[in-house]
């Protein structure tokens, strides 16, 4: 469709002075560059201008920012012209995009996995004829810098470079979103140019790497050079972007009608809610009631809080689940996955630090470094779920340390140091040192990962598939009664509702402890800290502050569930209910009957390392007392039987002691200390 493009101008100077006279001088107000303009509003104006926009957009962007110079402005910076509400036929996945869409405008959605530094661009240069005075204008649209090849006086070469023409660029990288992936399809990648006002500082922060955007543009080819420099037949897509729009997906951006706030509220009236609730979590698998009602309080979260000093109060409760092969742990992950409007699914062995945290990597385009976001942020503000926690290299593990407290992914590689934002739940599952828990060992010390990375989680439940008649009638009745009927399966509440509900409650609800529910906690964290009936000098410690925040956001959740500000006593007895449940399974001493932190913050019960010390000091006096460095291990034995340590301990401590590098065997029989 060919017109000519003096009438075109004059259409768009008719249609901004008619619908956006206002919007223009506001934006020279506010000291902004560009006017936004509804595609719509354009085709209720002229259908005909709107349709040339579509097929020829090159031409019409450029007459339409011709327009606007030619309109009577308080000032006369050059305005760009950015759309936005395209028509659907436009939206392109980018594994469909083909030659044939080049030049044309198109719209994709996706997330940014890279961006690069904001580089200057010449888009172009005025030079000047030393012979005739001339002055030469030449438009930049090639990679490389182009000078005029000859003057009107006819004078070759050597022109003198007056004024170049900068715009700011940034080169992104938009990856296809898992959810619109078919099979085992690799998510597909799209290369798009950002420039002028699309990379300003408040712009930029929108197009960070994790962020899910909409992007409209024109495709453009890039073309690709063989080694001996010489254009090769093959090009490069790439998306010239003309606007781009951030689309937020955490819970709290959900769009709720007013038809579904009504049923939210009704909802948050029902007394028997959390059972309902607690039963649409995971309904084909049967069981699991503390561990089910945990990751229901999970998806809710506490609030976050910075305090005066900047020191910031983590909102989000991460949960490990370790337990036996086949126990239904990864289907879990998977279903929380999958509830969540901002999750992440990852694997031991299919990640590393670098996929976990963040990534930097050459930019071929504009030269330089460029950082790629790894799942801890790509899930900011929702959930990341990671299986297989104990097949994980300890280097690799070592990069979530940082993430699951601090909330941050710091970076400091080739010349870019950043600190990226990873507020992000962690829901993770691992199998136990021998794959399948020893019923003779303490559950504690079957969790194959470091104390330090244990530490962080609010919540650890050990999953134990034990033979039981019953319980395995029960279950192989529901598994059987899904695979015969698959309608079988009643939800109590739908999942899409249930997910608003979750939304509208992250999104308005900031709980605050009452005088009552405080009370409650400290009088539980109290006694149980004073609890101990110990002879030892080392007492055991059964709960620590991390266990007391972490029993504070389970008791916002709580609230937060019910849709209310205030933290109640009951919500804090839900909370210390579960923290109990979850101290019994992996917390408690068998040999004091009282519950342990140590057992698994540090790998070794109290009662085990008050033993050790008792050994250290027996082996220093009966040195000194007999001058002698080398010591008998039977005399070690007899005097630590007065103490109450049996032989086989002795034997046992005085093994771990020589792995510790504190003592070693100069000759059988007898230990020396090094």
């Amino acid at each position: 469709m060919q017109k000519d493009p003096i009438v075109q101008i004059e259409k768009f100077k008719d249609f901004i002075e008619t619908a956006y006279i206002k919007e223009i001088h506001n934006a020279i107000k506010k000291g902004q560059k560009a006017l936004i303009i509804n595609f719509l509003d354009l085709s209720k104006f002229d259908i005909e201008l709107a349709e040339q926009f579509l097929n020829e957009p090159v031409e019409s962007l450029q007459n339409a920012e011709l327009a606007i110079d030619q309109l009577e402005l308080p000032s006369k910076k050059n305005f760009n012209i950015r759309f936005t509400g395209l028509p659907p036929s436009q939206k392109k996945a980018i594994k469909d995009i083909r030659g044939i869409d080049l030049d044309s405008m198109i719209i994709i959605e996706g997330l940014v996995r890279q961006a690069s530094d904001v580089r200057p661009q010449v888009t172009s240069a005025k030079f000047e004829c030393p012979t005739c005075g001339n002055i030469l204008s030449i438009l930049q649209i090639d990679q490389a810098f182009k000078e005029p090849s000859r003057c009107s006086c006819g004078r070759k070469g050597q022109f003198k470079l007056l004024k170049k023409t900068l715009v700011d660029t940034q080169r992104i990288v938009i990856e296809e979103a898992p959810e619109n992936l078919e099979g085992g399809a690799q998510p597909k990648r799209l290369q798009v140019f950002l420039q002028d006002d699309l990379v300003e500082p408040k712009m930029e922060q929108k197009t960070t790497p994790g962020t899910r955007v909409r992007v409209i543009g024109i495709l453009k080819e890039i073309p690709i050079m063989l080694k001996s420099g010489a254009p090769s037949r093959m090009f490069e897509l790439a998306l010239d972007a003309n606007n781009i729009e951030p689309m937020q997906e955490s819970f709290e951006e959900l769009d709720i009608t007013d038809e579904e706030l009504i049923a939210i509220k009704e909802m948050s009236k029902d007394k028997e809610l959390f059972k309902k609730l607690t039963l649409s979590i995971a309904p084909s698998i049967y069981g699991h009631k503390e561990i089910k009602a945990s990751l229901l309080l999970q998806l809710f979260g506490g609030s976050r809080k910075v305090m005066k000093d900047n020191i910031i109060r983590r909102g989000d409760i991460h949960i490990l689940l370790v337990g036996d092969p086949g126990a239904g742990k990864s289907q879990l992950l998977q279903f929380i996955a999958k509830s969540a409007p901002k999750a992440r699914f990852i694997s031991g062995k299919g990640a590393s630090g670098a996929g976990l945290t963040a990534a930097v990597v050459k930019d071929e385009f504009l030269k330089g470094w460029s950082l790629e976001a790894g799942a801890m942020v790509l899930a900011n503000k929702g959930i990341c779920c990671i299986d297989e926690l104990d097949k994980m290299t300890p280097e690799d593990r070592s990069a979530l340390h940082e993430a699951l407290e601090q909330q941050t992914i710091t970076i400091s590689k080739a010349n870019i140091q950043a600190t990226l934002r990873a507020e992000t739940t962690v829901l993770a599952a691992a199998n136990p040192k021998l794959s399948r828990f020893d019923p003779y060992t303490p559950i504690a010390s079957q969790i194959d990962l470091p104390s330090t990375l244990i530490n962080r989680f609010d919540l650890i439940f050990p999953i134990r598939d034990l033979p039981n008649v019953e319980t395995d009638d029960r279950i192989a009745g529901h598994v059987l009664k899904l695979y015969q009927d698959r309608d079988a399966l009643i939800t109590p509440i739908d999942p899409v509702l249930m997910r608003k509900y979750i939304a509208y409650a992250k999104r308005t609800i900031m709980p605050i402890l009452t005088d009552d529910a405080a009370k409650e906690i400290k009088d539980f964290y109290v006694t149980l800290r004073n609890s101990v009936q110990s002879d030892s000098e080392v007492k055991p410690i059964p709960i620590s502050a991390r266990q007391l925040e972490a029993i504070i956001r389970l008791s916002e959740a709580s609230a937060r569930l019910r849709l209310s500000n205030k933290v109640t006593r009951d919500d804090a007895k839900l909370a210390i209910s579960i923290t109990k449940y979850c101290l019994t399974q992996i917390g408690m001493d068998k040999e004091t009957g009282q519950f342990d932190m140590d057992r698994f913050a540090t790998g070794m019960a109290t009662s085990e390392r008050s033993k050790i010390i008792t050994v250290k000091e027996i082996i220093n006096r009966l040195e000194s007392e007999r001058g002698s460095k080398s010591i008998q291990i039977d005399d070690i034995s007899m005097e630590a039987l007065h103490k109450n340590i049996s032989e086989d301990q002795v034997f046992e401590i005085i093994e771990k002691l020589k792995k510790s590098g504190d003592i070693f065997e100069p000759k059988r029989g007898y230990v020396q200390k090094i």
